[in-house]
């Protein structure tokens, strides 16, 4: 089996972790990593036996296929530029900055056969994997996806730094179209949104509540599920799950109780899993778990949700974006 040649574009505190997965996978070989830093560029290449290099294009006749974890701005150009040679890309989330540019770069992914898979990182999560297919008619979701303020995300406001990943997730759970949302959000250490929450209502009457901040003290990652025999709950820091519902009945007239039982995992490196799953599709040319599609139906969601923000932010005078 040939090794299947790979690059990674842009190696700051994420692409550096795209970097170091494929240089551990089998099948795989790491030909070089791309940084506008060429001192970083070096120092990460050194670590994993591979080459340096300060332009993308230099990467065009030496793989196959490409990381692209550049800041948002710079995917749509730097994606285009692979496509337009050939090449396959796994592209960080968010897909792209404008849902125009998310198109173009799905019609050249498709009218070239190329594979294009979004790094929505939750979906490969073990215990959201382990639960996927127990969520039946939900009538009420809850995400929370909390942390302390990293430094790290100045340029963008929470609901695309954090709560992105929340509705890619609800977005492949809910078939039914959205009927209405609502939305705050508060800038507080930035002048975005450090804060936000989003009220999702569904067709179907399930209603989903969307919460992401990064000016909190503890990192939480859960998000709970409220259907027809019990609450499905997922906590995606610690890979666990569990379904609450009511114990069997015993035959007896006291009220029932409640149990609640934890789900089997297998835990993942989910970043592990994501690429694993990418290059699977690299050399199958079979379908992505999270296609540009996908990645386009989360930004537009993310994008309503800025919009009544702004609205809700200008009607208090307090944020004039």
């Amino acid at each position: 089996m040939d090794k299947i040649k790979v690059g990674v574009v842009g190696v700051g505190y994420l692409g550096q972790f795209h970097a170091e997965k494929y240089a551990k996978m089998e099948g795989v070989e790491l030909v070089g990593v791309v940084d506008i830093d060429l001192s970083r560029a070096r120092e990460i290449a050194k670590r994993h036996h591979t080459q340096p290099f300060f332009r993308h294009p230099d990467l065009y006749d030496k793989v196959q296929a490409v990381s692209i974890v550049v800041p948002t701005p710079s995917h749509h150009s730097i994606a285009k530029d692979f496509f337009l040679q050939g090449i396959d890309i796994l592209l960080e989330k968010p897909i792209t900055k404008t849902l125009e540019e998310t198109d173009e770069l799905i019609r050249l992914a498709e009218s070239n056969g190329l594979v294009l898979q979004v790094g929505h990182l939750e979906r490969f999560n073990g215990a959201f994997v382990a639960t996927e297919g127990m969520v039946q008619d939900p009538v009420f979701i809850e995400s929370h996806r909390l942390g302390p303020f990293s430094g790290r995300e100045t340029d963008v406001d929470v609901v695309i730094d954090l709560m992105i990943h929340d509705i890619d997730i609800l977005l492949c759970l809910m078939k039914a179209e959205i009927r209405k949302i609502h939305a705050v959000g508060l800038p507080v250490l930035t002048p975005y949104a450090d804060f936000a929450n989003a009220r999702i209502e569904f067709e179907s009457g399930c209603v989903a509540s969307l919460t992401a901040s990064r000016i909190s003290k503890e990192k939480t990652r859960r998000t709970r599920i409220f259907q027809p025999g019990g609450t499905l709950t997922i906590d995606y820091l610690t890979q666990k799950a569990f379904l609450t519902k009511k114990a069997a009945s015993s035959g007896k007239k006291e009220p029932s109780e409640i149990v609640t039982e934890e789900i089997p995992v297998t835990k993942v490196d989910a970043l592990e899993s994501e690429i694993h799953s990418f290059l699977q599709s690299v050399r199958h040319r079979k379908k992505v778990r999270v296609s540009g599609q996908d990645g386009k139906k989360a930004l537009k969601v993310a994008f309503q949700i800025l919009e009544k923000i702004k609205e809700n932010m200008r009607k208090k005078k307090g944020w004039h974006n």
